[in-house]
């Protein structure tokens, strides 16, 4: 029989391509449902479905591998809020990302013509590029499109904002989508996150799965099965089973680690010591009796909404984080289901997530901060929390053990862990038919299972 370890996307991704292969499958869960970091619950009061790590998919749809799968028929429906994302400003508007591109620039002012020419050529060829950034790295299928890319996404964020953009909106808007980076927004990289992103939002949008994340895990689960694999829960492995069959770890370098033991040689055992852990995220959700009251109304019209205002402001919360501090303004990425989901919570109630960037590790309660960085845009909004769930970042990591010091993206974006994510062999390790395949590898966090996809790719052309 062989085994994945771990039904997070990947590990799920993995299985299903093993199993249609032809090979029986299991997948075994330490935790009671499947779904890694792609699952819900009702964890402030009843009724409430809460997403507990992922909420909006917008990988998933760009995923070449997930869009084969016929996720609907097994009881996956998207739903897209009218616009992927409101970014609130001190004036009392909004920029929104809207999915028509035109629409977007129209918002922007002088910076019209700019962002209309950063991104159509993008959405234009969405299919490659997707299908481009989605890959281990290597020589690229479409290398014209993915160096137009390349140019764009290995800037520092801050520079390329401010070298294509004049105004302060359409600063605002691409940084904040770049913040998604776990990075400083001067390091090299942070632009990647935001290019891609919002080409995704204009080429396929920003959906959230109906009834919640769990839903996605679920018809992952129900298509390995009609190809005959399976998941067992409440299952978790100790070590690495020793058989000649393969096995594939939804896990990243520090579960792997102690699930090899001494079996690793050293200088690969010193690989995964040294791999490095980003920042982890300080999380809350809220019940609450109405719709957050925002100041500029539009911010209803979408599920996503980034505060931090201006880029010099998000700029100096991730820059924080990356010194070991937190700002007294961090940059919270929040997410409000409910307006487009009414299925989540009591009739006429609502639900609202967010997280802010803190060190790894962090034991400070960001919960003020976080609460007042809403008040700023929504003045009213703690009168609307019937009750609220707070994760620090250890909480997260005891949750979803691949979640270290809350960490969501499986490891810091570094240049090196960028190319060689662990290490330089990527999915295969020295030990036989043992293989990595969670978003420790390329090509990295969101929910798109390509990691899981590749790694199983390259255990099948093994002999």
């Amino acid at each position: 029989m062989n085994l994945v370890i771990g039904s997070g996307p990947n590990g799920l991704a993995a299985a299903i391509v093993l199993a249609q292969a032809g090979l029986p499958v299991e997948v075994r869960e330490a935790a009671p449902v499947p779904g890694g970091a792609t699952r819900s619950a009702e964890i402030t009061l009843p009724g409430f479905i809460h997403d507990l790590g992922s909420a909006v998919h917008p990988m998933a749809l760009a995923s070449p591998f997930f869009s084969k799968l016929p996720l609907a028929q097994h009881g996956l429906h998207w739903i897209w809020p009218e616009a992927a994302l409101a970014h609130p400003l001190d004036d009392g508007t909004a920029v929104l990302l809207e999915r028509d591109i035109a629409a977007t620039a129209e918002q922007l002012g002088r910076d019209r013509a700019a962002y209309r020419k950063l991104f159509e050529p993008l959405v234009r060829n969405w299919a490659e590029l997707a299908d481009g950034a989605l890959r281990p790295i290597g020589w690229p299928k479409h290398p014209f499109l993915m160096a137009r890319f390349g140019i764009r996404a290995m800037q520092p964020a801050v520079g390329l904002a401010r070298a294509l953009f004049r105004g302060m909106r359409a600063q605002a808007l691409l940084g904040g989508v770049c913040a998604h980076s776990n990075l400083p927004l001067e390091a090299p990289l942070s632009a990647s996150f935001g290019v891609i992103m919002c080409a995704a939002a204009h080429a396929v949008g920003w959906p959230i799965a109906q009834g919640g994340s769990q839903q996605i895990a679920n018809a992952l689960v129900r298509i390995l099965e009609s190809h005959g694999g399976h998941v067992t829960v409440s299952s978790r492995v100790q070590t690495l089973p020793d058989h000649p069959d393969l096995t594939l770890c939804d896990v990243t370098p520090r579960q792997f680690l102690q699930l090899a033991g001494n079996r690793l040689p050293g200088d690969y055992r010193r690989k995964l010591e040294n791999y490095k852990y980003g920042p982890g995220v300080f999380k809350v959700d809220w019940a609450l009796r109405e719709p957050i009251p925002w100041k500029a109304p539009e911010c209803r019209r979408a599920a996503t909404v980034h505060l931090g205002a201006s880029l010099e402001e998000m700029a100096l919360s991730e820059r924080q984080v990356s010194r070991g501090r937190i700002a007294a303004r961090p940059y919270v990425l929040l997410v409000q289901p409910t307006l487009f989901d009414p299925t989540r919570a009591p009739e006429g109630k609502h639900t609202a997530w967010a997280y802010c960037h803190v060190p790894n590790g962090s034991e400070v309660s960001v919960l003020e901060r976080m609460e007042s960085q809403i008040e700023r845009f929504a003045p009213g909004f703690r009168e609307c929390v019937l009750a609220r769930a707070i994760h620090t970042p250890a909480q997260m990591e005891a949750w979803n053990e691949n979640l270290v010091g809350g960490d969501i993206v499986g490891g810091a974006v570094t240049p090196m862990q960028f190319f060689f994510r662990p290490t330089r062999k990527q999915y295969a390790t020295p030990l036989p038919h043992v293989y990595l395949c969670s978003s420790s590898t390329p090509p990295g966090g969101a929910v798109h299972g390509m990691c899981g996809y590749w790694a199983a790719q390259s255990a099948l052309r093994k002999p």
